[in-house]
């Protein structure tokens, strides 16, 4: 999905932009190559630079109530400092690195609903104005993708995925928000559990694996969170038994009572030093879409949590893993629709 419109700030005849990025997925902490293809206008512009901008729809609660907007999480120069004739045609190839805790958006190519975009910025004479926007696709890291499959061969099945605005205490997170993955307990454990809510904290070394869990109460007792951390290695990822690891930590989430900052789990916390506080602005200087104030920690509970746009419950098993629960658990139609809309209502904003 590529879209291509006039900067609208330099008028009929100025040039235009058109990035398009290479088809093939790209994984957290990857590489990701393309090119922005420029056209000259009716006259000659001196392009200043040329800048991408990696972007999310991102949720966020704050005092009780849900509200959408757009995070800019990362920015690359990638060219610029040079003339552009009038007519003249020009390409100009980039090759950037993602942040390593950037979403995963599809599992074996079913998309998840989560909306990434690669915004293209083009300031020609002094004039700031946005080029187009791209889908930008991501694929799970080996890891990643190990304990999904661990956990469809388990029994638990994908309700949905969606971003959150916040930070998630006592962990290395760097990103001003965090990927949350939705799952529908095995039946082994849907006496304990009604939901699991998975989040993946990838960075260089390892990656930490976040799971918090909506118990049921008893006849006594009300129900109420449990959350724990978890961290691997992205090396060997092909000779671990993920099946026994993954149903071990289930086992410890489900009996596990403690509010989030006790012991942690399986492996040992990884020392990632001090990352900044939450709701504090993001590295580029762009302050918070959604107003100021604290909007919450990973380890309270939330009320009227989304559970997505037409998506169900599905139970994924076998080798596809959570994919299959992806394809019965939500209507595909509706997230593509959800994903175009995010582009379209970008372009007609930037239009008007």
């Amino acid at each position: 999905m590529v879209f291509k419109r006039l900067l609208g700030a330099l008028g009929v005849g100025g040039p235009t932009v058109d990035t398009v990025l290479d088809p093939a997925p790209v994984r957290p902490g990857g590489t990701l190559t393309g090119q922005v293809h420029l056209a000259g206008g009716k006259a000659d512009f001196e392009i200043e630079h040329i800048t991408l901008e990696l972007v999310a729809r991102v949720e966020a609660e704050h005092q009780g109530r849900e509200s959408e907007g757009v995070v800019a999480f990362d920015r690359f120069t990638v060219g610029g400092g040079f003339r552009l004739a009038e007519g003249e045609q020009r390409s100009v190839p980039f090759s950037v690195a993602l942040p390593w805790e950037t979403p995963v958006t599809e599992l074996h190519g079913q998309n998840l609903g989560v909306v990434l975009g690669v915004r293209t910025e083009l300031p020609v004479a002094g004039a700031k104005d946005k080029g187009d926007l791209d889908q930008l696709t991501v694929s799970p890291l080996p890891a990643q993708e190990a304990v999904l499959e661990a956990l469809g061969g388990l029994g638990f099945g994908f309700r949905s995925a969606d971003l959150e605005y916040g930070r998630i205490g006592g962990t290395g997170q760097r990103l001003p928000f965090y990927q949350e993955i939705e799952l529908v307990p095995a039946p082994r454990y849907a006496q304990q559990i009604n939901e699991i809510e998975l989040t993946f904290l990838a960075n260089p070394g390892g990656m930490e694996v976040v799971l918090e869990a909506d118990k049921r109460g008893g006849f006594l007792s009300p129900g109420h969170d449990a959350l724990t951390r978890f961290t691997v290695s992205h090396d060997g990822v092909g000779q671990q038994d993920w099946p026994s690891i993954v149903d071990g930590w289930m086992r410890q989430l489900a009996e596990h009572r403690a509010s989030y900052g006790g012991p942690a789990g399986y492996g040992s916390p990884m020392d990632h030093g001090t990352s900044a506080g939450y709701g504090s602005p993001l590295g580029h200087g762009s302050p918070s879409p959604f107003g100021p104030g604290d909007h919450g920690h990973k380890g309270e509970h939330h009320d009227g949590r989304r559970s997505g746009p037409g998506m169900g419950t599905a139970v994924a098993a076998g080798a596809a893993g959570l994919a299959a629960g992806v394809v019965g658990g939500m209507v595909a139609g509706e997230v593509v629709d959800e994903v175009g809309d995010f582009f379209e209502g970008d372009e007609e904003e930037e239009e008007g």
